[in-house]
């Protein structure tokens, strides 16, 4: 009689997980605003007079 070699089925969560990261870097780099905030801006009061 011939045997049968059975092999277990590769899990597939992995592949799920690295799609998932990858699908989160495609979104960040083309979604995302990668603009710089300026962070002093500072109002600037008028002190001169125009009499």
């Amino acid at each position: 009689m011939a045997e049968i070699k059975i092999e277990k089925k590769k899990p597939i969560w992995p592949w799920i997980a690295l799609l998932l990261i990858i699908g989160a870097v495609v979104y960040y780099i083309y979604f995302t605003d990668h603009e710089t905030t300026n962070q002093s801006n500072t109002e600037i009061e008028n002190t001169s007079s125009a009499q």
